[in-house]
């Protein structure tokens, strides 16, 4: 006997069905690189042979050793490995939920989250899914089904936005040790921590390339020169109304270059950290991004 259909909140299914028609209505291939080559990993992982240089090939790959001992230019050629887990971290807190536009925070991230996952699925890599809040954490282990994958993602998108009451989500990374495979690459999305990483970081970074994504509203860059609004006070652990005066602003502006300073201190290279704006289109950032660290040679591995 088959197991009943799951059952999907028609406004996740219609909000997903659009992202899903957005990835599949740009050009995915062109995006892919190839048929088998995996959007989320940089230059080729492993080699294959020599061949001989051709104008327009990457300098990079030249085999100087080759070249030299044939009097020709050769470059080397790679292939990657032909499977990928792509497992995002989604830390589902109040913060999120602040935006000064019609947009909020969290429903940009929770786009940007449903692109990543549908993109791995779309490029026959493997998907898995920990959505984190104050109060617990849902695990979806990693499939290439899309079907499977669409129910993750409807639950992820029906999910009630938390309370502003609560604290934001601890550490995650200690959960990961077990459904993670060693080398899938985590992607994290969520809000800036509050404090630099903690030990077990290092650790986890050693076993898996951990790529860190948020989203800015344009006042947590420049707030309105007067006036005030309520925001989420993540020392307080609560709502609080922000007067701008120019304290308040001198106060914002220590505060967001501290943010900045913890931001990198857990995503030191540039191809490892997203930021993008509440305003913008999240697939043109996202593939932006990626194409960004294929050119760069951002590898699958740390």
């Amino acid at each position: 006997m088959n197991a009943p259909s799951p059952v999907i909140d028609p406004r996740a299914q219609s909000a997903l069905r659009r992202l899903e028609w957005q990835l599949r209505r740009r050009s995915v291939q062109t995006l892919l690189g190839g048929a088998h080559r995996s959007v989320f990993r940089g230059r080729g992982m492993e080699f294959d042979q020599v061949v001989r240089y051709a104008y327009g090939d990457d300098i990079r790959d030249i085999d100087w050793n080759v070249t030299a001992r044939l009097g020709d230019l050769y470059r080397k050629v790679f292939v990657e490995e032909r499977e990928l887990t792509v497992f995002a971290v989604v830390s589902d807190g109040p913060a999120l939920q602040f935006g000064s536009g019609a947009t909020s925070k969290r429903e940009v991230l929770l786009q940007l989250a449903a692109l990543v996952l549908m993109l791995a699925v779309v490029n026959r890599e493997r998907a898995g899914l920990l959505h984190q809040t104050p109060v617990g954490q849902s695990l979806h282990n990693p499939t290439r089904r899309r079907a499977r994958l669409l129910s993750t993602l409807a639950d992820l998108f029906a999910a009630e936005a938390p309370d502003p009451a609560q604290a934001e989500p601890f550490s995650p990374w200690p959960l990961l040790s077990g459904p993670v495979p060693q080398g899938a690459l985590v992607v994290w999305f969520g809000e800036i921590p509050h404090e630099p990483p903690p030990p077990e970081w290092a650790a986890f970074r050693r076993r898996h390339p951990v790529i860190g994504v948020r989203v800015e509203d344009p006042w947590e860059r420049a707030p309105p020169a007067s006036g005030g609004f309520t925001a989420f006070d993540p020392a307080a652990g609560r709502l609080a109304w922000v007067e701008m005066t120019p304290a308040s602003l001198a106060a914002h502006a220590a505060w967001r270059a501290a943010r900045e300073e913890i931001w990198r201190t857990w995503w030191p290279n540039p191809l490892d950290r997203l930021v993008v704006d509440t305003g913008a289109d999240p697939l043109a950032a996202l593939v932006g991004f990626l194409r960004a660290r294929r050119a760069g040679g951002a590898h699958g591995a740390p």
